[in-house]
């Protein structure tokens, strides 16, 4: 396929052919240094095991120093006449270009946003003004709350009905015949979770999406747990909106939605008269913070190098383009993440009065546990003596926690990230049993 590249003439993008496969052999037998990645992490050396990756990953040097070099450095409002304005103009495409690696989408494509939440409120303000009383709505009772509430919301103001799809409480599982059975000639959009933040659970996207499509639908996914422990492609998932957020994966706070260029050129937000309707710009309301832009590139980068060559170099050192990196070192992360959630798994077992409601077949390794005798939140306050953080709540998945049967308190979650290493598990499960004792 073809990929785009920054034309720094124009600020625009033209399309280039990719390296070929011959580029990447070295690609193809990577490493996981999780002591070199660890090292990467300053925030590490406070002695904490970290175990709350699902609310936000610790930050890499790299991406602090990102931020800090825009931010310091000459710069101004975008242009072209002087350092300040090109340093500017440089984040911006910057930024854009790695978020098209990151989902194999098109940097035209590629709008920034406050959050996930902020843009999924924004879209569903400027979508539903399509929408009557004759439209249908679908959302699911598997996703964080930031991808129900807005859907809901903007429905009840036109008068278009929501349809709720559930998921099994049982088995964690959200199935595609489901959200089939909730679809109508009258659905217009589906809002649904690429991986949900409480139990991990991975619907099957693709065959939602051409569900969805079948009837004439959009299809809006939230992929803000996904992202950190999945590599997305937008076109193999069928998502016609896809949004993530950096600070999910070793980045700044700051959200990003992806889309066809074509798509977004059909949509006009409220917008002030002297902005420009250029396609993503048109979306992204005042001044871009171009201190977060550069931190999310450098995160995208940092993602790209995790894994290391069989020679011991560097990942980021090896030729390819930086998606074909990004494949290499996301199936290095998820072989280690696997290793270690089954490490995590096993220990479970051997603990009293403890329910693991993280079961779907394909899940993050992302756990979320209840106890029979104790609190969830006296076990997180337990597991902090010993410098190990596990929050305990809903995680504002709250359709998901009461489904489960949990109420609004939810439970203990436990979730990896790219520096989680051997010995905050064992730290983390020394903790759990001295608790549960």
């Amino acid at each position: 396929m073809t990929r785009p590249m920054n034309c720094p003439v124009t600020g625009g993008y033209s399309l280039q052919a990719s390296p070929g496969p011959e580029a990447d052999t070295r690609l193809l037998d990577m490493a996981y240094d999780v002591a070199r990645i660890r090292s990467m992490f300053p925030s590490l050396e406070s002695g904490w095991a970290q175990f709350d990756g699902p609310g936000g990953t610790q930050t890499p040097r790299a991406v602090g120093d990102a931020v800090a070099s825009v931010l310091t450095g000459p710069l101004s409002n975008r242009g072209t006449t002087g350092e300040s304005e090109e340093r500017a103009e440089a984040a911006v495409h910057g930024f854009r270009l790695a978020m098209a690696d990151l989902v194999n989408g098109h940097p035209r494509g590629i709008v920034h946003g406050r959050s996930a939440t902020q843009l999924a409120y924004d879209f569903s303000r400027m979508l539903s003004r399509g929408w009557g009383e004759r439209d249908e709505v679908v959302v699911t009772r598997l996703d964080h709350d930031s991808n129900v509430r807005p859907w809901v919301q903007a429905a009840e103001r036109v008068g278009a009905t929501v349809r709720w799809v559930d998921f099994d409480p049982e088995t964690g599982e959200l199935a595609t015949e489901a959200v089939e059975a909730a679809l109508t000639d009258r659905t217009r959009l589906v809002a649904v979770t690429a991986a949900s933040n409480l139990i991990g659970t991975m619907p099957d996207i693709p065959a939602i999406a051409a569900a969805v499509h079948a009837v004439g639908a959009l299809l809006y996914v939230d992929g803000v747990h996904y992202t950190a422990h999945e590599l997305p492609d937008v076109d193999a998932l069928g998502a016609d909106f896809f949004t993530c957020s950096p600070y999910k994966f070793l980045g700044p706070h700051c959200g990003v939605l992806a889309a066809q260029p074509e798509l977004l050129e059909m949509l006009m937000p409220d917008k002030l008269l002297p902005a420009t309707n250029a396609v993503p710009e048109r979306f992204e309301f005042g001044t871009l913070p171009y201190e977060l832009l550069a931190g999310a590139t450098a995160a995208v980068d940092v993602l790209a190098g995790l894994a290391t060559s069989g020679d011991g170099s560097h990942e980021s050192d090896a030729p390819g383009s930086r998606r074909a990196r990004l494949t290499a070192s996301y199936a290095a992360l998820h072989e280690h993440e696997e290793v270690l959630r089954s490490r995590i798994e096993a220990g479970l077992t051997d603990l009293p009065g403890l329910t693991l409601w993280s079961r779907a077949s394909r899940r993050t390794p992302t756990l979320l546990m209840t106890f029979a005798d104790h609190a969830a939140s006296d076990i997180t306050n337990a597991l902090a003596q010993g410098k190990v953080l596990a929050p305990s709540h809903n995680f504002y998945a709250l359709e998901a926690s009461r489904r489960l049967g949990l109420g609004d308190e939810g439970g203990l979650r436990i979730g990896l990230a790219p520096y989680t290493d051997a010995d905050d598990v064992d730290r983390l499960l020394d903790g759990l049993a001295a608790a549960l004792a």
